[in-house]
């Protein structure tokens, strides 16, 4: 029962970059600055790489290479990086996937042509315009629009841009935290098997090391074309992780061992896809900056981020 209670208040810190996290600044709100564009979220994003990095490198190998010590074997360390690369191997063999996909729909402009010209021929009486200066497609389906008339696919267009396209990154992002949030949960059950004190004490500070992670996946999330809300609901979807690994160590709390063998494959695996998500979904995007006052800014959050989950690991594992 405590267990599943502490997976479930570590799952509700999903939702408070939500209610203290400001995307934007007034004056970018007034200029129609893009909220993915937008300078503060791209100071969370910069946040969000160095808590990744410093997650990987500062808690979740260790861990792993804690565990591997005691493994039989010549090369011990090995298995788990070997994990890591598949980790960051299958992230981004999915990432290629499916971002094919997504660049290819946005890539094809054929559909908008089409809906172009059906529009002009319905102001024209069924036919296309003779003097051919209204629309004009080539042979790729690229369109020069020089007079279309008001209202033939404007609804359309605001539409697309009020659903902007979610790219890929998010959705992996969600994958990995998913992966994350079950070893959070089998932690905080067993720590509640030995005991209620230990059971506290863990919750207290997985959910301390939560927050700031929170925060960065939820930048992630924004960046990748979510909404505030949606970024939300999302983060509490994958609290959803954590409530199975509760329910995982609670029922196979007789075979302790057989649990922890089977599944100590997750951590090093995470920690391959979170090196893929911050360095080669997030920094890049970061490395575009030209301003360097902006640039020395976010460079300081991604060092604040690599310290803040060092503190944390300092504090909460010695």
């Amino acid at each position: 029962m405590f267990s599943v209670l502490g997976s479930i208040l570590i799952g509700l810190s999903g939702i408070l970059p939500l209610l203290v996290i400001p995307t934007q600044t007034e004056d970018e709100k007034k200029k129609g600055v893009n909220p993915s564009e937008s300078k503060s979220l791209k100071i969370l994003l910069s946040f969000a790489v160095g808590g990744l990095l410093g997650d990987v490198f500062l808690h979740l190998l260790p861990e792993a290479w804690s565990g591997d010590v005691s493994a039989p074997g010549e090369h011990p360390s090995m298995r788990s990086g070997l994990w890591v690369l598949g980790g960051i191997l299958i992230f981004t063999i999915v990432e290629k996937i499916f971002s094919g996909y997504v660049n290819a729909d946005e890539n094809n402009p054929q559909p908008k042509c089409v809906e172009i010209a059906n529009c002009l021929m319905r102001k024209h009486g069924g036919k296309l315009p003779a003097n051919g200066k209204e629309i004009k497609c080539t042979v790729n389906g690229k369109c020069d629009i020089e007079d279309v008339p008001n209202g033939c696919f404007l609804a359309a267009q605001e539409r697309k841009e009020k659903e902007p396209q979610r790219k890929v990154a998010g959705y992996l992002n969600l994958l990995a935290n998913s992966i994350d949030n079950f070893t959070h949960g089998l932690a905080v059950a067993g720590s509640f098997l030995l005991s209620f004190r230990h059971g506290v004490l863990a919750t207290f500070a997985i959910l301390l090391h939560e927050i700031p992670h929170e925060v960065g996946d939820f930048a992630i999330l924004l960046r990748s074309g979510f909404s505030r809300w949606d970024a939300a609901k999302a983060q509490l979807l994958t609290a959803g992780a954590g409530l199975i690994g509760a329910l995982v160590a609670i029922f196979g709390s007789s075979v302790t061992s057989a649990v922890e063998t089977r599944t100590s494959w997750i951590m090093p695996f995470t920690a391959g896809g979170f090196l893929h998500i911050s360095l080669v979904t997030v920094l890049p995007d970061l490395l575009q900056e030209q301003d360097p006052r902006e640039s020395l800014k976010q460079f300081a959050a991604l060092i604040f981020g690599i310290a803040l989950m060092a503190f944390m690991t300092i504090v909460f594992e010695s």
